[in-house]
């Protein structure tokens, strides 16, 4: 009986030592509105700060306006944990958080920086997809203190989502003097602003920063990019499977987000903008809820976007900066393409026909199969390719032409190992969003079975990206070479998989047949 009693003993003196040993050391750093206090992490090897304001709490009488001034604090602002997320329901199954919950007092940023790298280091602003409609900058698979130790700031926000970042109202023209809406991109330039002001206090250089975001984190950035109110605010671009100019990517109209806004203030019972505002955030949500994930979109309001993106990228009046992006091999599942007909040859041919008329021969063409097989992975990359493909690829092929900058194109091939309980037969898949975590370094916080060569993609890339973060290039010392994107070479693409390599586009013949098809449609498909 004694021997156990002694190892009890033994364990409480051992708690405090234990406890003392995993304090994290506390650092503080002076910030627009007041005095913030962050950690450096166990290792010491990462300085982070979390839940800072970038702007007011948008409620009250400042919902629905472009972000106001940061309320200053007294006394030390604590800043170890992520600031509430934006105002949503649950959408996305694959987003998972570390915040306290959803509010419309959102407008929050995170900052990691390598603790012992001296000098200016460059500036990545993350910002998170979800559609607009869903999101949080405290996502896991986010976190940026594995990236920064790449030697980089990194800097990830919130911003408002939904009816919340996307009203549109009469009340509103008139009130802001200018076309209404678009709050939430509103919300990431005032992020932008604050790293502006506020960056070199951490040892940033505020005239080296980067955007770079995933799907409607991407689409932002091509809208940020196509934007005059975030000109000089960065001056690098990297969009991963997304973009502001597809079909199903693209601005709506602003006459078509009034009269959507309308529809739902009818509903909610309330005309005016003011009562509108006396409407509880829950409430309103909860009407939102009601309708598609996507109703509440950006637009083209004549003030954050003066015309559709197409029109601005064709006119070369984009910001001109390097830009990376690229997609995922699997955006797209033949199930969308098939519905409830069998994934057979035969009915691909037919759909075919159903979709493109007197063109389907065309598309057969470039989206050749000849078996049930070669049928399904066809309608897959068809269905990648309306979603996110074929947008992100006219993006950087107007970009290359009227952006008087250097493109570099990706292709994320890696595919996540599968997990012990999938079903026999599963193919493994390299989805929308999954390259996310190959580029933290953040792929060990879903539980399965990394390979080394998991790891080694991951590293890989995480190089690539900060390497063009620094630069404007993505290519370093050990990496192999990713050239630039033109006409001269056959059009490079990186493909990213554990055996890394630049190859000439092989799939062009499609972008281009559906460039002749959706090229000049109407900015009103909504995002």
């Amino acid at each position: 009986m004694k021997t156990p009693h002694r190892a009890l003993v033994a364990l409480l003196l051992a708690v405090p030592l234990f406890l003392k040993a995993q304090e994290l050391r506390r650092v503080q750093a002076t910030v627009t509105g007041g005095v913030i206090e962050g950690v450096v992490s166990a290792d010491d090897k990462v300085r982070t700060f979390k839940g800072i304001p970038f702007a007011a709490p948008p409620i009250g009488d400042f919902r629905w306006r472009e972000p106001q001034p940061v309320v200053p604090w007294t006394g030390v602002r604590q800043a170890e944990g992520y600031g509430p997320r934006a105002m949503q329901g649950f959408i996305y199954s694959d987003m998972v958080f570390h915040d306290a919950g959803p509010s419309e007092d959102c407008l929050y940023l995170n900052l990691w920086r390598p603790e012992h790298v001296q000098g200016k280091l460059p500036v990545m602003v993350w910002i998170h997809g979800g559609g607009y409609a869903a999101g949080s900058s405290s996502e896991p698979r986010q976190d940026g203190g594995n990236l920064c130790k790449k030697g980089v700031i990194v800097v990830s926000m919130n911003y408002r989502l939904g009816v919340f970042g996307f009203m549109v109202h009469p009340d509103l023209d008139r009130e802001s003097g200018h076309g209404s809406g678009n709050y939430g991109f509103l919300d990431q330039i005032a992020a932008l602003k604050w790293v502006k002001a506020n960056i070199a206090t951490f040892g940033g250089d505020p005239d080296n920063v980067t955007i770079f975001g995933e799907s409607a984190g991407s689409g932002s950035v091509c809208t940020l990019v196509a934007s005059p109110l975030a000109r000089g605010l960065f001056n690098k671009a990297i969009g991963e499977s997304g973009a502001c100019l597809a079909p199903n990517f693209r601005l709506v109209s602003h006459a078509q987000a009034e009269a959507t806004c309308a529809a739902f203030a009818g509903e909610v019972g309330r005309s005016s903008i003011a009562e509108l505002r006396a409407v509880s955030a829950q409430d309103l949500l909860r009407a939102q809820l009601k309708h598609d994930d996507d109703e509440f979109q950006p637009n083209i309001d004549g003030y954050v976007v003066p015309s559709s993106g197409l029109d601005i990228y064709k006119a070369g009046s984009q910001a001109h900066v390097p830009l990376m992006a690229g997609w995922n091999r699997d955006e797209g599942a033949p199930g969308s393409y098939f519905g409830n007909k069998p994934q057979t040859v035969a009915n691909y041919a037919s759909l075919a026909k159903a979709k493109f008329g007197a063109s389907a021969d065309e598309f057969l063409k470039v989206y050749s199969a000849g078996t049930d097989a070669e049928a399904r992975r066809a309608a897959a990359d068809f269905q990648g390719d309306e979603f996110i493909a074929y947008g992100t690829w006219k993006w950087m092929e107007l970009h290359r032409q009227t952006g008087g900058s250097p493109v570099y194109r990706y292709k994320f091939e890696q595919t996540l190992p599968l997990s012990a309980d999938a079903a026999p037969g599963t193919e493994p898949t390299a989805n929308h969003s999954w390259e996310i975590e190959y580029v933290f370094r953040t792929i060990t916080w879903k539980k399965l079975p990394w390979r080394p060569e998991d790891h080694q993609v991951s590293g890989l890339m995480a190089s690539y990206w900060t390497n063009f973060a620094r630069t404007g290039n993505p290519n370093g010392e050990g990496l192999p070479a990713w050239p630039e994107y033109g006409a001269s070479d056959g059009f490079q693409v990186m493909h990213l998989s554990p055996t890394a390599s630049a190859h000439a586009d092989e799939h062009r013949d499609r972008y281009e047949f559906l460039d002749k098809h959706w090229d000049g449609a109407s900015s009103t498909a909504i995002q």
